[in-house]
């Protein structure tokens, strides 16, 4: 993939993000899109080697339109800045959780987990992490998750996170003494790791995008193990 062909293109659509200049420009559109694809083409063959749960999943199932839904936003540039692909067992557009990666000059990022969940599946997330903190904490405060996806505790989250949103108090039912209060608090169960632009430059960004996947993934089969009961 040729990282730096791609992002150069990206960033020309921030700086003329209209459909005149898109236009004039739509081969080298299809051809940096066309790389893009191979590109998640091979991520989720190689997901696939310790998810066998994704391993129907195509390329189309896991992209998305370049064009924006413009119809509720006040920005209406009719095209995205980024490149996207979500490649997750039940589809793009369900709760089971999946592998995110994200390209966007100065903002690429890796992701994985479940987001957006409704208050029903919070709550059994929550009861399922009471009820099995052992099985838990294994998963998200050993030092490999900690390392790719805390933040420091010190103000700076060094690009890397857990938890998109959480709730100033304590969720309705569940004890403000609980020890790990913390994870109850989650609004959801998503983790993030954001990567320098040459991380995809050269042969091996996927091999070490499947290491930080690797890391995400008990946490992630975790919390699908509650949101595959509503799906």
């Amino acid at each position: 993939m040729d990282i730096y062909r791609i992002l150069n293109f990206l960033d020309n659509v921030r700086r003329n993000n209209n459909r005149q200049w898109f236009q004039a420009n739509k081969d080298e559109y299809l051809a940096v899109r066309a790389d893009f694809e191979n590109a998640v083409g091979e991520l989720i063959n190689n997901i696939s080697k310790f998810d066998s749960t994704v391993s129907h999943i195509t390329v189309k199932d896991a992209t998305y339109r370049f064009n924006r839904d413009t119809r509720f936003s006040e920005d209406k540039s009719p095209y995205k800045r980024h490149f996207g692909a979500y490649i997750a067992a039940h589809g793009k557009k369900k709760l089971h959780g999946g592998y995110y990666v994200h390209l966007e000059p100065g903002n690429c990022m890796l992701a994985c987990g479940s987001y957006f969940l409704p208050t029903n599946i919070l709550t059994s997330c929550r009861n399922e992490i009471i009820a099995n903190i052992d099985n838990w904490l294994s998963a998200v405060s050993n030092k490999t998750f900690t390392d790719l996806f805390v933040a420091d505790g010190n103000g700076d989250s060094s690009g890397r996170g857990f938890g998109l949103e959480r709730l100033k108090t304590v969720p309705k039912g569940f004890s403000r003494d609980y020890k790990y209060i913390e994870y109850l608090r989650m609004k959801d169960y998503c983790c993030w790791h954001n990567v320098p632009d040459d991380f995809f430059a050269g042969n091996t960004w996927i091999e070490n995008a499947v290491e930080i996947f690797k890391a995400a993934k008990p946490m992630m089969d975790f919390v699908n193990s509650v949101i595959d009961d509503y799906e």
